[in-house]
């Protein structure tokens, strides 16, 4: 299992680093179109560079936000920057496109490739985000099997004389209903423990003309003289 586990967070690990890598050359050329259309527009070079930063860091962000909010009922605001954000990121890019593109390369063409990059790292940070997430559950989920308590389950946690006097009133005479009342148990768990017990039950026949001498509800026997 821990071998499955390791190959699996080792997929998801090098998933993540080319969606990253993917992610960054999308962001890339989606930057350098929508600085070039902002200086275009009038910006000044100094300041060109931050309409694309806050253009394709809002897709960013809304979709990570998303994810994050999955299911909540505020989720439809992050849904919202991430929509807005991306139409205006891909408009840009197909407009920068027709701008800057060559005279014989048709309009639609040059707006469809442009539009390429924004759309991909739309797709290519939703599907990070997702990839990160199930790795952090993988390895929760490591950590919960190879954690002892887990493994035993909550049986781990009964003290160890409840179980021998279990095996001892057993030892006597008296069913499972009788020594689930006496325990304030349930009789399906006094189950468990006797069956648990069987593999130890040599040593535990040792111990039972003692473990009986103190029973709740049996006469002590008297000394002889």
């Amino acid at each position: 299992m821990n071998a499955i586990s390791t190959s699996r967070r080792w997929a998801v690990v090098t998933a993540v680093a080319g969606t990253v890598f993917i992610a960054a050359g999308a962001f890339w050329l989606s930057f350098t179109s929508l600085a070039d259309l902002a200086r275009r527009s009038g910006i000044g070079v100094g300041q060109a560079w931050a309409w694309p930063l806050i253009i394709d860091g809002i897709i960013v962000v809304a979709t990570v936000a998303v994810v994050a909010l999955a299911g909540n009922r505020s989720a439809w605001y992050p849904w919202a920057l991430l929509i807005g954000g991306a139409v205006v990121s891909v408009t840009a890019n197909a407009i920068h496109a027709v701008i800057a593109a060559d005279a014989d390369v048709p309009s639609v063409l040059a707006g469809a490739v442009a539009a390429v990059p924004p759309v991909v790292l739309l797709a290519i940070t939703h599907l990070t985000v997702i990839l990160t997430s199930a790795a952090s559950a993988t390895a929760t989920h490591t950590e919960a099997e190879t954690d002892p308590a887990t493994e035993l389950g909550t049986e781990a946690l009964v003290p160890p004389d409840r179980r021998d006097l279990a095996a001892a009133l057993r030892g006597v005479g008296w069913t499972n209903k009788q020594i689930a009342r006496e325990l304030n148990v349930h009789p399906s768990t006094i189950g468990r423990w006797l069956t648990s017990g069987e593999d130890a039950s040599a040593p535990a026949i040792e111990t039972t003309s003692t473990a009986t001498s103190h029973l709740p509800g049996k006469p002590q026997p008297e000394e002889e003289p």
